[in-house]
């Protein structure tokens, strides 16, 4: 098959489309991505590329297509919103002379902006081929969670213009079963919606510290807690803050942070306030092909998640990274995440929001042997090869495409 995929975000930004995309490509289809300047997460475009800079690149045997964006910027929505509004424009108009080929699938990858589909249904028409669009964010419910959109008639634009998206598509594949429900109001048929969670890529596996190649002076020989991802206002970071607090006293439980988002400086400034950081280490933002080696160093992982019902429908995708590592988990969050936590055997989790039982949940970590702990995390890695298989999940959506053409 001829498969282009639709994206704002590509390689070298590192999200999980560029495993699928190489995948595609070795299954032996012929894989084309149309996506703009890489410029995530720092908000800058990346040295080197530029608008009309290494505007076709070969990676992995798959031809990119990037076109101009208004980079977004930090901390600043006007530019955030101008980066997706430029991507529609661009993607739009210059799609048609960047895939000239034939196409029998459009895949599109949402983990938001939803405005990334509507190039793509502009292609789907053009090229008269079949569409297919992956939520990995609820919109506008993600947004209103967030902050970033408090008015109504706005949410009420935002709505309409999801349900405008989802009807073009051919198929829409969502990440989390919760999503369902949502995707249906908007006037889709359900025979249209498929399951199609998010996997570990294969660089996730279960390493030993002897095994991890990282500075192992920055962590400690006591009891290492380590989270991973964006530092932004749906991770709930003040509750990670409040039990770290609340589990002060116990001088050899470390807390190590990696990564970086709207929320990184808040975070900073919270745990020199605080007086945490001989607790809380910030490590910043590190590439994903090093992200096992870090976990290696981990007794256990934790993902936290503000309180919205929105948040309660979704798994963060980085839970499937965490099982695939073969590492206990702790969690604040509610519904599907929690769920899938507790289900798995791999760990523990209270809602969201709720530092005191996050400590609660920490200590009895802290309080198990390492054979306890050993065994959580072969249970979430077994849990992982049943469910979250990424060889299986990809020979099921190329079924679906071949299929649909």
């Amino acid at each position: 098959m001829n498969i282009l995929i639709v994206t704002q975000y590509f390689w070298p930004e590192s999200f999980r489309i560029n495993d699928l995309a190489v995948s595609l490509k070795k299954l032996g289809h012929t894989v084309t991505v149309l996506t703009s300047c890489p410029n995530y997460p720092e908000g800058r475009i990346y040295e080197g590329y530029g608008w009309f800079k290494k505007t076709t690149e070969i990676y992995e045997g798959i031809t990119i297509k990037r076109v101009p964006v208004i980079p977004r910027g930090k901390n600043n929505p006007i530019k955030l919103c101008l980066n997706y509004l430029s991507y529609v424009i661009s993607a739009s108009l210059l799609g048609l002379f960047y895939c000239r080929e034939k196409i029998d699938v459009i895949f599109v990858y949402e983990p938001s902006p939803i405005t990334v589909g509507l190039p793509a249904i502009f292609l789907k028409k053009w090229k008269k081929a079949k569409l297919f669009f992956w939520v990995q964010d609820l919109w506008p419910e993600t947004l209103e969670a967030v902050g970033m959109v408090r008015s109504p008639s706005l949410l009420k634009c935002l709505d309409k213009l999801s349900a405008f998206i989802y009807r073009h598509c051919d198929k829409i594949l969502i990440q989390c079963e919760g999503f369902k429900e949502s995707v249906e109001k908007k006037g889709v048929n359900a025979e249209k919606i498929y399951y199609f969670p998010n996997w570990a890529e294969e660089v996730y596996r279960p390493l030993t510290r002897s095994e991890s190649k990282v500075d192992q002076s920055l962590f400690s020989q006591g009891f290492n807690i380590v989270f991973a991802g964006n530092l932004g206002v749906a991770q709930s970071l003040e509750t990670i803050v409040s039990a770290a607090e609340k589990l002060q006293a116990y001088q050899d439980i470390h807390w190590f942070i990696l990564g970086d988002g709207r929320q990184a400086d808040w975070l900073a400034e919270q745990v020199k306030e605080k007086k945490l950081t001989q607790h809380v280490h910030l490590l910043g933002r590190h590439p994903m092909e090093h992200m096992p080696e870090y976990f290696a160093m981990a007794d256990i992982l934790l993902v936290t998640l503000k309180y919205d019902p929105v948040f309660s429908i979704t798994i963060p995708a980085k839970i499937q990274s965490y099982l695939a590592c073969g590492k206990p988990i702790v969690g604040a969050l509610s519904g599907f995440g929690a769920d899938l936590i507790k289900n798995s055997g791999a760990g523990f989790a209270g809602e969201a929001e709720d530092a005191e039982q996050l400590a609660k949940n920490i200590l009895l970590c802290y309080n198990m042997n390492k054979t306890q702990l050993n065994t959580m995390g072969e249970n979430g890695l077994q849990y992982c090869r049943e469910h979250f298989d990424r060889n299986k999940l990809i020979v099921s959506l190329v079924n679906w495409m071949q299929d649909d053409i």
